[in-house]
């Protein structure tokens, strides 16, 4: 299958608004019967708090591409991305390649470093001398629509 790589479309700096605090229901939310969850509701929630831990480190990016799939990374998803974070291995990442970025998963494999789509209709890429490659930062959150 030719299938086009999955490309990233920035979107910019995250810059910190007022605070936006919503409801949070402190249950468990049952796949099965019904609950009332307004008798549960616990405190509310800033989603900043829980998605923003490094404000000045941290950008938006919006996915073009199906090649992390796999990793729940659908093409239009926006990404957090945390540069202030250290690439380790199995984390996804975002990576400059050859000039381009790109996200996938980074690997180490007998001292070998490769980027792993999440879909089988792509190929690992295997980091090597005659490759421009850098991280650009890690990612921390999706955010897609249903």
């Amino acid at each position: 299958m030719n299938t086009p790589p999955t490309r990233i479309l920035p979107l910019g700096r995250f810059e910190p608004p007022s605070i936006c605090r919503r409801p949070l229901v402190g249950a468990r939310i049952s796949a099965g019967f019904p609950s009332p969850a307004d008798d549960f509701i616990d405190r509310k929630l800033d989603l900043n708090e829980l998605l923003i831990h490094h404000p000045s480190a941290t950008f938006f990016v919006r996915v073009a591409g199906s090649s992390m799939s796999g990793a729940g990374i659908q093409s239009g998803d926006i990404l957090v991305v945390d540069r202030s974070l250290e690439p380790a291995d199995n984390k996804i990442i975002i990576a400059i390649l050859n000039g381009e970025l790109t996200v996938k998963r980074i690997r180490r494999r007998n001292a070998k470093l490769f980027l792993l789509p999440e879909n089988p209709a792509f190929q690992p890429i295997e980091i090597t001398p005659d490759i421009q490659f850098e991280v650009w930062g890690i990612v921390t959150s999706v955010i897609h629509s249903l």
